[in-house]
């Protein structure tokens, strides 16, 4: 981080770093300067006010530099700037960090549950989404994975509700459902019912045709 010197931040007291954080640097996918910031904005609270000048000047930092932390984060997924309505009914902005909170949980759960599963399934929800899943999207997935549904079958089901336009792991679960009922245990058991889907289709395009077709004209 340029111009952030980590002993002179740590010797001023004013940046406390959860161990459980530190356990999770990796998980965050962020660089160190990232982290950091971050970890300034925390300790600032949940719902801090929006004040790149004040950062720039308790980090000793430029504007700029500061700026360009606050976009990364927000893009990532980490924070999220808003203007909210304070206690004496006036508007401000502020830093809400609720989307950080939600990650962290996230591995709270993991932890908790002793889950060591290099599962990919959440990172391609999250990917197909374009957006963070929250702890009871978390838990619903887990619990498709805990029910023996194979991250297989899953990604199908992500495929089927994107290509119908639907992000929503409500739809996802209504597929599964109806996949177990049919004994789809594989993608080329989902292959076969969409081969079976289209076939259907074909007929009923190729019935409409024969509908709309002049006998009279016919030679």
């Amino acid at each position: 981080m340029k111009n952030l010197a980590l002993v002179d931040i740590f010797r001023s007291g004013n940046i406390v770093i959860p161990i459980f954080f530190l356990k999770n640097i990796k998980k965050l996918k962020l660089n160190s300067e990232e982290f950091l910031f971050l970890m300034y904005l925390y300790n600032l609270g949940d719902k801090c006010l929006f004040d790149p000048n004040k950062y720039a000047t308790d980090l000793n930092l430029e504007l700029a530099t500061c700026m360009t932390y606050i976009d990364a984060l927000t893009e990532k997924g980490f924070i999220d700037v808003k203007v909210i309505k304070n206690d004496k009914n006036l508007m401000e902005e502020v830093v809400d960090l609720e989307q950080f909170f939600s990650k962290v949980a996230l591995f709270e759960i993991d932890e908790r549950n002793n889950d060591v599963s290099e599962s990919n399934v959440y990172e391609l929800i999250e990917q197909e989404f374009g957006r963070t899943l929250s702890p009871i999207e978390y838990e619903i997935i887990k619990a498709w994975l805990d029910n023996n549904i194979s991250e297989e079958i899953i990604t199908e089901a992500v495929k089927e509700a994107t290509f119908n336009g639907v992000s929503n792991l409500r739809y996802i679960d209504k597929i599964l459902y109806e996949w177990g009922k049919l004994g789809v245990k594989t993608a080329a058991d989902v292959e076969k019912i969409r081969k079976k889907r289209n076939t259907k289709e074909e007929v009923k395009d190729v019935d409409i045709d024969i509908m709309d077709w002049n006998w009279f004209d016919d030679e």
